[in-house]
């Protein structure tokens, strides 16, 4: 379980910016390394590398580069408006984490880079006949690495922003998040199945702002707990929407005020929903693909099929999921409610059962991954399954026309 700064940590290094500036901080060291060069004996070779060689290999970099970057940038936001019009807007968040496109960009103004250092250190003599050598090897290195990373482009850009290459790096993200919480329901605490169980005696702790709650730090809790000895009862998991009024904890004790201070220092709380320990959030996200295309504008069941079958390979691992009671306990003085199956399902499988209208294809595939989720084993599985088969059905109901496709759809009832 990351800490809320391990957490923050990752989220800055999948920035653009980040990469951007190692990558670039890297060419400017490598141009500078040849100065050092000159400090150790002369190279013998069977040939010599003028200045204007050099010069005009960086010149033609540099100037290529720059245009290459640019042209690079275009695309990507090409690829954002295209995913926020095609696909959903939640998804662009994926897009902009994209590590190809980040290493592409980053490739690319850390050689233009480069060549610019190279270029002013050459031109103001600070190289010497080894120093001209090692910059020459360096930016021939720098080229193959621009070749590579150009085919590596070409073949992106194919996918970049379509909607079956977005719904991949969902069903990938969302895939990540369920197998975390099938491993750990409850995030390592105990659970709590009702918030009426927490004792009368605790004391709520509200935020301070409006957002949602995108990241728990599981570890930094229970070190507050076991300072004041205390107990905290979670009332919000990732993703819930919170405001000043809604306490999104309970606690026991007395912390003084600085515990109660590195109590809200755990709750990550922003404007959006995040992917990481939200899997509700792909989940959601993954239906809003299904349910764009199936707008009339767009009139594409067969995405929305794909969508649905994407959720029954995400939902099936379930059956080999820990159950909240079973799993190892590694924060004890820490409570917290465990997924509702069914909420799960609802996000899924009703939105797509209620846009699919007169869809008849639509309906009996969505049925059919539910049968084949309700055949896993789990028991827990089969009634969220069965639930949620009942509800789209009455939307299947009342939006087919012909009797005939109505009573296809009853033949799954379960």
């Amino acid at each position: 379980m990351f800490s809320k700064w391990q957490w923050l940590l990752s989220h800055i290094t999948s920035t653009l910016w980040v990469r951007a500036c190692l990558f670039a901080l890297v060419a400017v060291i490598a141009a500078l390394l040849g100065i050092l060069a000159d400090d150790f004996e002369e190279i013998s070779l069977p040939f010599d590398v003028g200045i204007s060689t050099v010069d005009h290999i960086l010149d033609i970099l540099a100037n290529s580069m720059l245009m290459i970057t640019t042209f690079s940038l275009s695309v990507m936001v090409t690829a954002y408006v295209a995913a926020t019009n095609n696909v959903t807007p939640r998804a662009t968040t994926l897009i902009r984490k994209d590590s190809t496109t980040q290493n592409v960009l980053a490739t690319f103004i850390g050689s233009f880079l480069f060549s610019l250092v190279g270029i002013i250190a050459l031109n103001t003599e600070m190289y010497g006949h080894n120093g001209r050598l090692t910059l020459f090897a360096f930016t021939l290195a720098v080229i193959v690495l621009i070749i590579v990373t150009i085919f590596r482009w070409i073949e992106h850009l194919s996918l970049l922003g379509r909607v079956g290459e977005t719904a991949n790096q969902l069903e990938k993200t969302t895939a990540e998040a369920l197998s975390h919480y099938f491993k750990s329901p409850t995030l390592g605490a105990n659970p709590l199945y009702n918030l009426e169980h927490i004792p009368d005696s605790a004391t709520p702790l509200y935020p301070q702002q409006v957002g949602y709650l995108q990241h728990l730090d599981m570890q930094m809790l229970e070190a507050c707990a076991v300072a004041f000895d205390g107990e905290i009862y979670l009332a919000a998991v990732p993703g819930t929407l919170l405001h000043q009024r809604k306490a999104m904890a309970w606690y026991t004790g007395k912390p003084d005020d600085k515990q109660i201070t590195g109590l809200r220092e755990a709750f990550s709380i922003d404007h959006e929903r995040s992917f990481d320990q939200d899997p509700r959030f792909g989940l959601c996200v993954l239906t809003e693909v299904a349910q764009r295309a199936l707008s009339p504008a767009i009139n594409d069941p067969g995405t929305a099929i794909d969508v649905i079958s994407r959720h029954l390979r995400l939902l099936a691992p379930w059956k080999d999921s820990v159950a909240p009671e079973q799993q190892e306990i590694q924060y004890k003085h820490l409570f917290i409610t465990p997924l509702d199956p069914n909420n799960l399902f609802d996000d899924a499988f009703l939105p797509i059962a209620r846009d699919g209208g007169k869809m008849l294809e639509v309906h009996i595939r969505l049925h059919k991954a539910l049968h084949a989720l309700a055949e896993q084993g789990s028991e827990a599985l089969t009634q969220a399954a069965r639930e949620c088969s009942l509800k789209a059905m009455e939307y299947a109901e009342a939006c087919l026309t012909l009797e005939t496709e109505k009573q296809v759809i009853r033949a799954y009832k379960m």
